[in-house]
């Protein structure tokens, strides 16, 4: 029988599978990195909105706190969107009349909602929840970025499930004092501006970080600041443990005496008795005081997080 194809043709069909194999890899790597970027993600574009909204100008030119707009971050799933009446409360006596702020005015007036675009918008598959993570020692900066650097809003990190595991498998590169979770500028201690830590008892119904206390204050030259979110009250008892003024007598009917309670009897209002000095330890790198807090907030390593509900709804 005569050869029909030619012995070339052996080399053809090589050079046309090495082709193919190349082809498939580049198509994987295009697609790989086109769902990683902008486009895809909307990571830095700026969403147009009824109001141009400037976080710059609020945060950082008039000191507004992100809590005044976002009331329910610390105790909530959702950090809010504020109402117009949040708004009305200062531009009802400022700006009345700027053209910019006519959907504003015209909001209060009918009752109606303002539609802002979403910036931060995760899949509907995606729970997050903006609680756990602020009193946990997440700073707004480490997921928002520098918002008060922002006369736009816009998207600083993509908000893939990949950045949230790169988080979530070394918490310690972003955890943070509590009193510095709304600091845009924190960077964590360097060997020239140092952080001190203390832990006292921790408190039933309070968030783990309560019993954290850090200072950017040397505590054996002066009075630390206390770390704290919670009530004020909280934030006094917190206070006086740190300055080893006080010492909080027993919770319960039992009319003996604790060997902590201070020589506080049962159901007396916690007075002033021994003092309990906190022994503060000094860190000058972000790593160190991150491994700290994860050991203090109890922060679940990612093999702990054993059940896909905690993330995917």
């Amino acid at each position: 029988m005569a050869q029909i194809f030619d012995r070339s043709s052996n080399a053809l069909a090589r050079m046309s599978l090495v082709l193919t194999g190349v082809l498939v890899i580049a198509l994987g790597v295009t697609l790989d990195q086109l769902q990683r970027s902008p486009w895809v993600t909307r990571q830095g574009q700026r969403a147009d909105q009824p109001v141009p909204f400037s976080h710059k100008h609020h945060v950082q030119g008039l000191g507004l706190q992100c809590q005044y707009c976002h009331t329910s971050v610390e105790k909530s799933s959702y950090a809010g969107i504020p109402p117009t009446k949040t708004c009305m409360n200062c531009h009802s006596q400022i700006w009345t009349n700027a053209n910019l702020l006519e959907p504003v005015r015209q909001s209060w007036a009918n009752g109606s909602s303002i539609t802002w675009t979403r910036v931060h918008d995760l899949p509907d598959y995606a729970y997050f929840n903006h609680e756990i993570h602020v009193n946990k020692g997440l700073g707004c900066s480490s997921c928002h970025g520098r918002v008060d650097q922002m006369p736009l809003m816009y998207a600083q990190n993509t908000l893939q499930m990949e950045w949230c595991l790169n988080c979530h498998r070394n918490p310690a590169k972003n955890l943070r004092p509590t009193s510095e979770i709304y600091n845009m500028a924190w960077e964590g201690p360097t060997s020239d501006t140092p952080v001190w830590c203390g832990v006292s008892g921790a408190k039933e119904g309070m968030p783990t970080a309560q019993a954290v206390s850090c200072t950017q204050t040397d505590p054996a030259k002066g009075n630390p600041q206390v770390a704290s979110l919670g009530p004020a009250g909280g934030q006094l008892m917190n206070a006086a443990l740190l300055l080893g003024q006080t010492s909080p007598g027993p919770q319960t009917g039992d009319s003996s005496q604790s060997p902590n309670s201070g020589g506080v009897t049962s159901g007396a209002t916690p007075q002033v008795g021994v003092t309990m000095p906190l022994n503060y330890t000094k860190f000058t790198d972000q790593m160190a005081l991150g491994h700290f807090l994860e050991k203090q907030y109890h922060i679940r390593n990612p093999y702990e997080l054993s059940s896909c509900e905690v993330c995917h709804r």
